[in-house]
Parts: structure tokens; C-alpha cells; sequence
């Protein structure tokens, strides 16, 4: 029996075999479950029903759109703010010390409801008005690490060879970043897009924190329906939003095939 379980254990492939039960039971489950109430009436009845009352249900409609340009902005900030971030700490004189890298990311151990909720705090402290700048605010400053480690990971693994020779060439020091740097960084872009851009448009507990529930987004529609034993319309909005991050994967999934692909501009 001992040498079954050793000839059992030698083989790679069966340690796979508890991640591979893992997966099944937590992610296959829960989604096919979720597509299942989707199109599905609480009679267990296969409909579209739920999907056309999200089409015919302004409120939830622009909540979607709402979400969906909050996340944009967010990412579009994180880009501004995390990028000369990243730059900074690939540079030479940085990083031979995680020191820097650690403070960045330090913020990532924290549970993100405490910073949330130390956010609230503060804004009260300055008497600060909470609504849209505060869920802004709080996004913003929640995400931009998601945003730094994935660009600084891709510049500091950069082949420093090829921005001296665009250097030889007599490229500027903006030619080298627009037609080198930033070409080649696009792979940790995106992911820090995707890493920004999918938490953001489900969040809904920064959203209730920070407007006192005056604001809704997408997560927070999601939330209140299945809260109210609306199953099946909870889970067509999850798997709406499910189809739209599944669409930015691949959105991401193209554009980082066609950096690498591309090489240089």
C-alpha cells in the first residue's frame, strides 16, 4: 500500500489533483450555480426575463454605466499617479533596495475596509463632505499599488539594451520613452489596468462607506438583490458583470500579444 502512495506521489501531475478539486468546488460551481439562477425564473423555469428587466430598469442600467465610468476614471488616475511611480523605483539608483517598493506596496496588507474606513475618518477630521469626490478619492487611493508593482515589475525586467541603443541612435530623451520605454511597458499597463479596472466597477462597500449609501454602484445593485432573496436577478447582474471582465480579459489579452509581438514602434 505504501509504495502505491509513493508511485502516487512521484508523478506531478496528482499534486495538481487537490488544486484541480479546489477549483471545481469554489469557481466552476459557484458559476455555473450563478448562470443557472440567471436564466432561470423562481419557479426554475428557463427565462431571459431576468436580463430584459436589467435592459428595461433605468435605475440599474445607469448604476451599470455609472460604475463603469467610475472605474474608468479610477484607472485613468492610477495610471497617471502609479506609472512615474513605477519609472522611479525601476530606475538604477532604486532598485538595488525593496525598501521603496515595500512602502508602495505596504498599503496592500491592510484590509481594504480599515483604509476605508480610515478614510471616512479623515474626512470627517477635515470636514470633508462625503459623496462622489470621496468614493473617487477612496478608490483612488486604494488601488494605485495594483497599478505600480505589475509596470515596475515589467520596466525593472526591461532590456536596458535597447533604450541605449535607441540613445546611440540620437533618440531624444522623449523619443526613447514614447517609441522604447512605454511600448515595452504596455504588458504591466495592462495588467495593472485589469488589476484596477475589475475590482472597481464590483467594489460596493468603499462606494457605502464613503457617500453614506447615497451612492450606488454596480456591486452594491448586486448586493441589495440577492440581500432581498432576488436570486435569479442577482445573479443575472453578476453574470452581466462577469461578461464584461471576461471581455476586458481578452481586451487586455490582445493587447498584451500585440506588444510583445510588436516590439518597438
Amino acid at each position: 500500500m505504501f509504495e502505491k502512495i509513493n508511485i502516487f506521489l512521484s508523478r506531478r501531475r496528482n499534486w495538481a489533483i487537490p488544486y484541480i478539486l479546489f477549483l471545481g468546488f469554489f469557481v466552476v460551481v459557484p458559476l455555473l450555480l450563478i448562470a443557472w439562477y440567471a436564466f432561470t425564473d423562481m419557479d426554475g423555469t428557463f427565462t431571459v426575463e431576468n436580463f430584459q428587466r436589467f435592459m428595461k430598469h433605468p435605475e440599474a442600467l445607469n448604476t451599470f454605466i455609472y460604475s463603469v465610468g467610475i472605474a474608468i476614471i479610477t484607472t485613468l488616475v492610477c495610471i497617471v499617479l502609479g506609472y512615474p511611480a513605477a519609472w522611479i523605483l525601476s530606475q538604477k539608483q532604486f532598485n538595488t533596495s525593496r525598501t521603496l517598493v515595500v512602502l508602495f506596496i505596504l498599503p496592500m496588507w491592510i484590509n481594504i475596509l480599515i483604509r476605508t474606513l480610515a478614510t471616512v475618518a479623515l474626512f470627517d477630521f477635515l470636514h470633508f463632505p462625503l459623496g462622489e469626490g470621496a468614493l473617487i478619492f477612496g478608490m483612488v487611493y486604494n488601488f494605485p499599488p495594483f497599478m505600480i508593482y505589475p509596470i515596475y515589475n515589467t520596466l525593472l525586467k526591461m532590456d536596458k539594451n535597447l533604450i541605449e541603443a535607441a540613445q546611440d541612435l540620437g533618440a531624444s530623451p522623449f523619443q526613447v520613452f514614447t517609441k522604447t520605454i512605454f511600448p515595452l511597458s504596455m504588458p504591466g499597463v495592462s495588467s495593472g489596468v485589469m488589476m484596477v479596472f475589475m475590482p472597481t466597477i464590483s467594489t460596493f462597500a468603499i462606494a457605502e462607506l464613503l457617500t453614506m449609501n447615497n451612492i450606488k454602484l454596480f456591486g452594491t445593485t448586486i448586493q441589495e438583490n440577492i440581500n432581498n432573496g432576488l436570486w435569479n436577478y442577482g445573479a443575472a447582474l453578476s453574470l452581466i458583470m462577469l461578461l464584461l471582465i471576461g471581455i476586458t480579459g481578452l481586451i487586455n489579452g490582445d493587447a498584451n500579444k500585440s506588444a510583445n509581438d510588436g516590439g518597438l514602434i
